[in-house]
């Protein structure tokens, strides 16, 4: 006989299997982030999230500098996972402070209003290049902002060198 079928009791039973009815393991949430969207920034330099996003943001979100002229958007957990990543980095490293510095330094927090709004700091709109015509576009656990005109530039020139890309990566497809 097993000690499955020896448990007495429904608790026993599944205290077997590792849980008692009602215990759950830290599940990690992972929020995932897909698709493309064209939007606008009004005069203020607020931002509509996509309605889809809006959950996941509301909690708490870090927007910084990113890479190719874009800004990154993270929710509060993930951008800690990043930042805590960035605060372990080796500080004698010239590169590792560059990024950090990049990175941290130019990270704002940023809350939603009613609307689904959020305010790009003017810095972080200069140096992205935003005006008034955005592209986000989501990559699995950040949201990437772009100026519209940089974002179709660098997209052409990616799908054009796509099967290089590919080729390069072939191990991860």
């Amino acid at each position: 006989m097993t000690k499955w079928e020896a448990g007495d009791t429904m608790g026993e039973k599944w205290s077997i299997c590792g849980k008692k009815w009602g215990e759950v393991d830290n599940v990690v949430e992972t929020t995932r982030f897909i698709g493309e969207y064209s939007l606008t920034v009004d005069e203020k330099g607020r931002l509509s999230i996509p309605v889809k996003y809006r959950s996941s943001l509301s909690r708490g979100a870090v927007v910084t500098r990113g890479l190719d002229s874009s800004l990154f958007l993270y929710t509060e957990k993930e951008w800690k996972v990043l930042a805590e990543k960035l605060a372990g980095m080796p500080i004698s490293k010239a590169n590792t402070r560059a990024f950090s510095r990049l990175m941290l330094a130019g990270a704002m927090d940023v809350e939603m209003d009613k609307q689904g709004r959020i305010i790009l700091p003017d810095y972080l709109r200069a140096f992205s290049g935003i005006r008034k015509h955005v592209v986000i576009a989501g990559l699995y656990n950040r949201l990437e902002i772009w100026d519209e005109t940089k974002w179709m530039n660098y997209k052409k020139q990616t799908e054009k060198g796509s099967a290089n890309i590919a080729e390069e990566l072939d191990q991860l497809i």
